[in-house]
């Protein structure tokens, strides 16, 4: 059974003990991400998760790997638009271990200027790699920014590279200050514990800790996408690439869960609609995916596909329009959407049957909505969805709503050396040139 605790100082603790196996999962969640930044400092919530595996006075830089690598644990992090989470899987044995480590850098982490820049230029090759220097990466921002404009969810979680250059320590450090505090954190314990052993220890490290004054204001609605808008990419790839994004709601509305079902429906497994009607049938893609980012304020449902040779990025945009107004216009038979259901359903319970799971869950749910029961409300909204809420849900996205379309083109070399994207070849031979890529 899940207990949850909240100290003096607003540190929220949940605990599930689970003695299936001699393990415990350790999180802890910061409720702030990069929609929290402001314009000219993007990423600068992923960048402080770097720099969190610093040391303090206590823990010299390398310390926090190496004593619980010795212990036989596994830590990481992550960062994304809502949220910041850190966790140590690991032997029961180990768990006092994290608790020291974890509150000692929540509220001692040294940053000298050395290590501060280092690992800026880590950052900088980390999105040289992931976004600069990848087809998809490269895409799927300009398709964000494109649908959200200056709002949160237009700036990518790692950072606009003009940003990333600009950063300075005291940025850094006062990002630190201002959301690495315990009211603004949750833990997460989940495995083979002793619930008053844990709580004790928990109270003895982070008990002390101060609280910071956190002002959040609400973020601001993102404008109404009024007109379709598209952009073109040239990309060292060898086939044509179409991305399509239709704003949607996020988790705090109900008609986010049927996203999940959209996304079945589609591209779920070979039998997917749009999976079989690309992929087989008319044979425009090799590969096609939907997906739909589980954001608090509002997503994007991301259609990707990648095209044959020769294929046009206009015909398959086409079929991908003509399969999401079918949605629109005819209900899915109950035999379909329980068979999506029942997808749903098994990947829910898949997520759970680890502590890391759980504890992930916990965290994500408490984090993105204050509330981790609601993992438990949005399966049982998968299992009474009905043909008629799925036909809305499409309605609302695709029944003639802009949209966003970034398509990415092959750079071919000339006899010169100088890469034209076929397309600029097609236009080269006519007599009339179309711009494309510009915002309307």
């Amino acid at each position: 059974m899940l207990s949850r605790y909240r100290l003096g100082n607003g540190l929220r603790v949940y605990v599930l003990p689970d003695a299936s196996a001699p393990v415990v999962s350790y999180q802890t969640w910061f409720r702030v991400g990069s929609r929290d930044e402001e314009p000219g400092k993007t990423g600068l919530a992923h960048m402080f998760e770097h720099l969190m595996f610093f040391g303090t006075a206590a823990h010299p830089t390398g310390a926090f790997d190496k004593l619980l690598e010795a212990q036989g644990a596994e830590n990481n992090a992550s960062t994304w638009t809502d949220w910041t989470q850190y966790h140590e899987n690991l032997p029961k044995s180990a768990l006092p271990l994290a608790i020291k480590l974890e509150s000692d850098r929540m509220a001692n982490l040294k940053l000298t200027p050395a290590e501060w820049a280092r690992e800026r230029e880590v950052v900088r090759n980390e999105r040289s790699q992931s976004v600069d220097d990848d087809v998809y990466g490269a895409a799927s921002e300009q398709l964000w920014s494109l649908a959200f404009a200056k709002h949160p969810y237009g700036w990518p979680t790692i950072g606009w590279a003009k940003d990333i250059e600009g950063y300075t320590r005291e940025d850094c450090l006062r990002f630190y200050r201002r959301w690495y505090a315990p009211n603004n954190a949750t833990l997460v314990i989940v495995g083979d514990v002793d619930e008053a052993d844990v709580l004790t220890r928990v109270r003895d490290a982070y008990g002390g800790l101060r609280p910071a004054s956190i002002e959040r204001g609400e973020t601001p609605a993102a404008p109404r996408l009024l007109k379709t808008r598209r952009k073109t990419l040239t990309k060292p790839t060898p086939t044509a690439k179409l991305l399509m994004g239709y704003r949607a709601p996020g988790m705090l509305d109900p008609d986010n869960t049927v996203l999940g079902v959209l996304r079945e429906l589609l591209t779920g497994g070979l039998s997917g609609r749009l999976t079989r009607a690309m992929t087989r049938e008319d044979e425009l893609a090799s590969m096609v995916y939907a997906s739909a980012a589980p954001f608090r304020e509002g997503t994007l449902f991301e259609i990707f596909a990648d095209l044959r040779d020769g294929v046009s990025v206009a015909a398959a945009e086409a079929r991908v329009e003509r399969e999401l107004l079918r949605l629109v216009k005819e209900p899915v038979s109950k035999t379909e959407l329980d068979k999506v259901r029942h997808q749903a359903e098994l990947s829910f319970l898949t997520s759970m049957e680890t502590a890391a799971g759980k504890a992930e869950q916990i965290g994500f749910y408490d984090s993105v909505l204050n509330d981790p029961s609601e993992v438990f409300v949005r399966a049982d909204a998968y299992r009474t969805m009905t043909p008629a809420d799925v036909q809305r849900v499409a309605q609302r996205l695709f029944d003639g709503r802009a949209r966003v379309v970034v398509e990415v083109q092959p750079a071919v070399k000339t006899a010169s050396g100088k890469a034209k994207t076929k397309r600029a070849q097609a236009a080269a031979r006519s007599t009339t040139r179309t711009r494309r890529g510009e915002l309307s």
